[in-house]
């Protein structure tokens, strides 16, 4: 007779076959994967797991085929991998890859935080992600098949530079998406350069266009957290964000995040039945999964109404006033 734990992992196999029977982006077959990408493909900072690619070009592969999408370079992520490197430098785990220019590039790039209720706990820490959602205000990533759209620039306020105010804008890249990812918009999921400002307090500044009817501006100051977590949105450096901007403006593409819901249960599984991820077919990044023991996916259906008991249960509250700058 089979022992619990080969039961498992068995099922956490067929779980992942049906995954992939059923992932639309796989039914696209994509050319072989050229041999200066392969130089590119592995476990090793800077470079990019099979699987990640390997979903990540088949789902450009069916989007190029239908029209949607005609850029020629296309985008992935692996949210398993940690946010710095064992020497202390941010860990890359955004890649931007332009087959026809034999272009390859591994960027950082946050993760979703999550949450600490007192119903459930799915936050994340600073290093690795261990909780996954596709419910709305929880702050987590949801890996998936998304394609980008527009971008909206948006004021956030002033801040200092060389004795001046100057205001900051940021500029935030919306993305669509697909099954687990289909919420994007409703969850306003895109991706953004990883600073914000923090107020401070009101500036006087009438001749702002920003300005509000008794002539204020908000005044703080800009927070980097490049290589951080975020609010659940994909987040990424200074000269990063330059590029992709640069890259989808008016000219759409795909972005496959990893890992799927359908990855995190078979991991997981596998983790409690004390079997090996490698053996089973699976991936993780090796570091992480030593970190968090094994991941979790929260569907929306079973935590977005704890989510939203629990902003139901949140006192009232009077709108905050920044003090006046001094």
């Amino acid at each position: 007779m089979l022992d619990i734990s080969r039961l498992a992992v068995m099922a956490a196999l067929l779980g992942v076959a049906l995954s992939c029977l059923f992932h639309t982006p796989a039914q696209a077959q994509s050319e072989a994967i050229p041999a200066w990408l392969q130089k590119h493909v592995g476990t090793g900072d800077g470079q990019i797991a099979p699987v990640v690619l390997e979903r990540a070009r088949a789902l450009y592969a069916q989007k190029r085929a239908s029209g949607e999408v005609r850029n020629p370079c296309y985008l992935a992520k692996d949210a398993t991998r940690p946010s710095t490197t064992s020497s202390g430098q941010p860990g890359r785990r955004f890649y931007i890859i332009c087959e026809g220019r034999r272009s390859f590039r591994a960027v950082s790039s946050g993760y979703g935080n999550g949450r600490k209720l007192q119903a459930a706990n799915f936050s994340n820490g600073r290093q690795c992600a261990k909780n996954f959602s596709n419910a709305e205000g929880s702050k987590l990533t949801t890996g998936g098949s998304y394609v980008t759209a527009e971008s909206r620039t948006s004021f956030k306020g002033y801040y200092s530079k060389s004795g001046q105010s100057v205001p900051f804008y940021r500029t935030f890249l919306l993305f669509d998406g697909e099954g687990d990812t289909s919420n994007a918009r409703e969850r306003a999921i895109g991706g953004h350069r990883a600073m914000f400002l923090k107020w401070q307090c009101r500036l006087r500044k009438p001749d702002s266009p920003h300005a509000d009817a008794e002539g204020y501006v908000p005044y703080g100051r800009l927070v980097d957290y490049t290589s951080g977590r975020s609010n659940g949105c994909t987040t990424w450096s200074a000269d990063a964000t330059q590029e992709i901007l640069k890259l989808t403006e008016g000219n759409p593409t795909t972005l496959y995040i990893y890992p799927e819901s359908g990855d995190i249960s078979a991991v997981a599984n596998t983790v409690r039945a004390g079997a090996s991820i490698a053996r089973a077919g699976l991936y993780w990044n090796e570091a992480c999964l030593k970190a968090i023991g094994a991941p979790k996916f929260w569907p929306k259906r079973k935590l977005q109404p704890v989510i939203n008991r629990w902003r139901k249960s949140l006192p009232k509250r009077e709108p905050l006033v920044l003090p006046v700058c001094k």
